[in-house]
């Protein structure tokens, strides 16, 4: 059973910067498209970053400019790099593949507050 564990989140002020890691139990970061998605309260999980296994990235529209998605297959880690962190980015934070065959089971998440 593949297991992610998030980590890296913290409490910051608005225009800092932090780096959030997704860490598996097994080698499926580079064999996945592999995503991160937040969730603040009251709403829905919302997709926020992906990766495919080729290394391609696609940023949503709401943090494009300001987040970076990237991975170490050696590690099996996938990593979001988030900068000039605004109030609005406050949410939960996971990781997950993203692939027809459906979720791996949810971690934990990581939570990112962001004051103004």
């Amino acid at each position: 059973q593949v297991q992610l564990v998030e980590s890296g989140g913290g409490l910051v002020q608005a225009g800092e910067s932090l780096t959030l890691s997704c860490a598996a139990s097994r080698s499926i970061i580079s064999a996945n498209v592999m995503a991160w998605y937040r969730q603040a309260p009251g709403k829905q999980r919302e997709l926020v970053a992906r990766m495919s296994s080729g290394g391609t990235a696609i940023i949503s529209d709401s943090v494009k400019g300001r987040f970076t998605i990237s991975r170490n297959n050696a590690k099996n880690t996938l990593y979001l790099q988030m900068n000039s962190l605004k109030p609005e980015d406050t949410a939960v934070y996971y990781c997950n593949v993203l692939r027809s065959g459906g979720f791996l089971p949810w971690g934990q998440g990581t939570q990112v507050t962001v004051s103004s």
